[in-house]
């Protein structure tokens, strides 16, 4: 873990819970707010932020601020963590576990806020005892304080390591994603629902083929009608009338 991030203005917010207290004077109940924020930049850099107020707007905007004042890079492999590690506080503890590209964040709405926030991107989660948020992203934070690269245990130790098996879980999965070879992206599916019928109502009302009254198939139209079809013999309006013998 280095030092603080002092460049924090662009970093992103997220409020994991508001929570309320209140206190009987004697005037009646008197209740105050308390807010947790978490910010970071997604490239490693993490605070969080616990401020209350008598408004819940005001105790978010100072946890907000105090989560950037707070914020300090960790340690980070890729899109994932270097290596497993477990944080404890309190009754809670956290364990962070390195995935293979293509995981995700398998973990609760605390311990993902944290790992959203820092950058991560594949990871597994457990989480042991108490399910307290505020427990739970304190551990969280812990645990990622213990993470160390391999370059720095190389330093720390004076010798040359080979490949961790997370470095090549990273390469194995990341050759099996496949890559966009053109600019243009693909297309979704097309919903054609009701298109056909859209299409066989002909031309709308009194239109050729398909109207009220309309010729070859509306009401009262010829050769089609609602009504009885005219008998064989009888005369069809408009001819002559039959000679008589």
């Amino acid at each position: 873990m280095s030092g603080f991030n002092n460049d924090s203005r662009d970093a992103d917010t997220t409020t994991v819970g508001v929570y309320r207290t209140s206190t009987t004077v004697a005037g009646g109940r008197r209740f105050s707010f308390a807010a947790m924020v978490v910010s970071g930049d997604r490239q490693g850099g993490v605070g969080v932020g616990y401020a209350k107020s008598t408004q819940v707007p005001s105790a978010v905007e100072k946890a907000e601020k105090e989560s950037r004042r707070k914020q300090k890079k960790f340690n980070m492999q890729g899109r994932t963590i270097p290596h497993m590690v477990e944080g404890r506080y309190g009754a809670s503890k956290v364990r962070l576990v390195p995935a293979a590209p293509g995981t995700g964040v398998i973990a609760g709405a605390s311990v993902r806020s944290i790992l959203d926030m820092i950058g991560v991107q594949d990871c597994l989660t457990k989480c042991f005892g108490s399910s307290n948020p505020k427990n739970l992203i304190k551990a969280t934070m812990i645990a990622l304080g213990k993470l160390r690269t391999r370059e720095m245990v190389e330093a720390l130790r004076g010798i040359t390591l080979s490949n961790t098996e997370v470095e090549d879980a990273i390469t194995r999965g990341s050759a099996a994603i496949p890559v966009a070879r053109g600019a243009q992206k693909a297309q979704g599916p097309v919903n054609t629902v009701g298109d056909e019928r859209r299409n066989s109502r002909g031309s709308g009302r009194g239109g050729s083929g398909g109207g009220r009254g309309g010729s070859g198939g509306g009401r009262g139209g010829s050769g089609g009608g609602r009504g009885r079809a005219p008998d064989a013999g009888a005369p069809l309006a408009g001819d002559p009338p039959p000679a008589q013998a």
